[in-house]
């Protein structure tokens, strides 16, 4: 396994090549600044600053870049934190320009961090991410093997994102158990373990249409609570999201079950 200090990984797509490696220099953290405001279209009061960036690298996190020659076309960034006395990195942000979007690139940003992670002895990576996007949410669960069994509401606060429409800012926790036959199932594409299904919870693709639109964002803030009050039942009574299925019309659904702790290696969190 190679560390992400010396990776470099090409993705040679439609003329495109990209090199996946950590972000060494001043400019490189500003790009990742820049690349952020132009994904999410904050307002600066909003913008992760370069100087968390520099954070980040100085004290074990991650940032980590996908080079386009010497353009910047995506990044994740991850800070270290802990539960308990466990250790684990918590990945704030994974970000893709949208000329490069649909090549694999967010899950190859990821698997850099893996790689890295495991390299330096971390067996978990976290983050949060919008019950309502559909296709980061099939990214986290299906291609990449976390589960997710904690739901927090209005996690940040309000948000000035024109993506969030105007939205609590309601989030899942992704739990990535890099050592777990799950995860190396998912990641080496061999698919993830069969999943006895309790719960099915849909999200509609007209989700991002109503998000945008003043008349009928009411909709989309009813799907956010009914899918809130399901998620938080489902986990009240011991179901983890294990599974995530995208039907023709690019509607999306989480599916929840049982974890089988005989079939994974998966810990309790404090």
């Amino acid at each position: 396994m190679t560390s992400a200090s010396n990776q470099r990984i090409a993705i040679v797509s439609e003329g495109i090549e990209i090199s996946i490696r950590p972000c060494d220099t001043l400019d490189e953290l500003h790009a990742c600044v820049g690349l952020q405001k132009e994904v999410w279209q904050f307002p600066d009061i909003d913008v992760v600053p370069v100087r968390m960036f520099v954070v980040a690298q100085k004290i074990g996190g991650q940032v980590i870049g996908a080079f386009a020659g010497d353009r910047l076309a995506g990044f994740v960034l991850a800070i270290p934190g802990a539960h308990g006395t466990t250790s684990y990195l918590h990945s704030h942000m994974l970000a893709v320009l949208p000329e490069f979007r649909n090549l694999g690139l967010g899950r190859r940003l990821k698997l850099a961090q893996r790689d890295d992670a495991l390299l330096r002895g971390f067996d978990l990576i976290e983050w949060t991410f919008d019950p309502l996007e559909i296709k980061n949410a099939y990214l986290n669960v299906q291609k990449l093997g976390a589960i997710a069994r904690r739901y927090s509401i209005d996690h940040y606060g309000s948000s000035s994102s024109p993506l969030q429409g105007g939205l609590p800012t309601d989030r899942l926790i992704a739990e990535w158990w890099l050592h777990s036959k799950r995860v190396m199932a998912a990641v080496e594409g061999e698919g993830l373990p069969r999943i006895n299904v309790q719960k099915s919870i849909l999200v509609p693709a007209a989700i991002y249409e109503w998000k945008k639109s003043d008349a009928e964002r009411g909709r989309a803030k009813s799907v956010q609570l009914e899918n809130r009050e399901a998620l938080l039942s489902a986990f009240k009574a011991g179901l983890s999201v294990l599974g995530y299925e995208r039907d023709p019309l690019g509607n999306g659904a989480f599916q929840l079950g049982h974890w089988d702790e005989n079939l994974n290696f998966i810990e309790p969190i404090p």
